[in-house]
This record gives structure tokens, sequence and C-alpha cells, in this order.
């Protein structure tokens, strides 16, 4: 990228960066909203370059809190095409070092500025500067499995339908944190789970087993949603041991909602 660039987002400035490298473009020091928009971007482009991202250590926590940032990210990292690095000398300024430019990113509020310079000494001393720095920095440990890992596994282990209902409610929302600002991973598991009949152990033993979240809190959201009137449960004799536990929508809202819809009324239920 050689010239200026005045956008509304950071993602049309990310998309233009990312098309005019073939080879490697390394981020310093995104914002929390750059880091969000580069992985929305990046799974969306059909050849990306590799990306390699020196971020401080909060901000990515932050945004990787997120479940659907964390396991696209996740995806990313397992194709080769994304690196995550912790940044411990952070500098004032947001940069895409590029093979022959390196643009500084200016966030407005309302618009997103590029400013970009191909000066060719000065392109290759900050690049430099920045491979030294990649080589000293520790890697950013992201435990939370892919997405295709997580689609796939529960279409296998668990079935079709709640494989379609979890996607349908992903599909639905924005992100998926659990903290009022959307519903968690585990959540979003035990609703479809609930919405198609499944048993808790099924879907806690598959959650536990890709490296979702433990067993135990996938008992003890069960419990707070139950609490809540969210999902009811009935046992299930088995041959030997205890009676497991089959998870259903508790509140007839729930039940007649698709799962496109599933997240907001779940939502409201719990903002009431």
């Amino acid at each position: 990228m050689h010239s200026n660039l005045l956008e509304d987002d950071a993602g049309t400035v990310l998309s233009a960066a990312i098309d005019s490298e073939s080879d490697r473009l390394t981020v310093v020091n995104p914002s929390r909203e750059t880091l969000s928009e580069l992985v929305s971007v990046l799974d969306a482009h059909e050849n990306p370059p590799s990306i390699r991202i020196l971020a401080e250590d909060r901000p990515l926590k932050d945004e990787m809190d997120d479940f659907i940032v964390a396991s696209t990210a996740a995806d990313l990292i397992d194709a080769g095409t994304l690196e995550l690095k912790i940044l411990t000398d952070v500098p004032n300024h947001s940069l895409l070092i590029g093979s022959e430019s390196v643009v500084s990113l200016i966030d407005a509020g309302d618009a997103v500025a590029g400013l970009t310079t191909d000066e060719a000494e000065f392109v290759d001393d900050i690049a430099s500067f920045y491979e030294d720095e990649w080589e000293r920095a520790d890697s950013y440990s992201l435990r939370t499995p892919a997405m295709s890992r997580v689609m796939d596994t529960l279409d296998s282990d668990i079935g079709p339908e709640t494989a379609s209902d979890f996607d349908g409610v992903l599909s639905s929302l924005q992100t998926a944190r659990g903290d009022g600002d959307g519903l968690d991973e585990v959540t979003i598991s035990l609703l479809v789970a609930a919405k198609n009949g499944e048993l808790l152990y099924d879907i806690s033993k598959w959650g536990e087993d890709i490296g979702l979240a433990s067993k135990a809190t996938f008992s003890r959201t069960k419990t707070t949603l139950e609490d809540m009137g969210l999902i009811d449960t009935e046992k299930v004799p088995i041959d030997v041991g205890r009676p497991r536990l089959r998870l259903m929508l508790g509140d007839e809202r729930l039940q007649s909602a698709d799962s496109d819809e599933l997240a907001s009324v779940a939502q409201s239920i719990l903002a009431s």
C-alpha cells in the first residue's frame, strides 16, 4: 500500500494493507478494535499473507475473551496464517509493517486513517527494529479451540441439529463473552443442547474433551440457567450408576424461538 487512506472503520484499512502484501505483514500495538477487525478480515480473505501480531498482553487477553474472535483466531493459527506474540515495550503508535511500506493507524473515532510511507531506508529501519522485537517476544498462548474443531466435533459427537443451532446462535451475535455483551460459549452450548433434548453428560463431556470448558463449569452454568428458568432437566435412568439429566428449554419464549433468535430471547430473559 503506497497511499494514505481515510476510511470509516479499521477493517477497510486493514483489508487494503492485506491486499497489498503477498508475503508477510507485521502488526504492532493494535487497539482492541483493530485486533478483532483483523481476525475478521483475515477469516474472510481468500489468500491472505502471513500475519504477525505484536500486541500488549492485556488487550490480547481482553479480545480473546470473546469466543467468536478467539476460536476464529485459533483456526488462522492452525492454518499458519496468524502468529501472536506479546509486546512488552509498548510504543505510542500502531503500525502495519509490510515489505515495501509502513502504515501508521490513527483512530479518530468516526474515521480511521492509514498514513503510509514507502521511503526505503525508513521502512528497512522500522522492519529491522521490530524484527528484533519479534524475536525477543514471548508467544501468546491461545487455549480456545478452533471454530472448525468445535463445529466438526459438535456435529459428530452430539448431532448435526445441535451443531446447526450452535452456528445459528453464533451468527446472530456480534460477540460471545458472557459478561453482558453476548452469551458465552458454555451458555450457548447448553441452550442449543436443551433445544435438542441432549444429555448434560454428553454436552459437558464434549466441551471438556475439546478444551471449551470443564465439566464443572458446564454444571455450574446449567444450575444458573436452571435457577433463572431458561432450562429444565429431567432424569434419564441408565443401567449402572446415577441417572443422567436431559436438558430442555424451560421458557416458552425460548421453546418457540429459532436458533438465530435464541440468543436475543435468552438475553432479554436474563436482563428481566
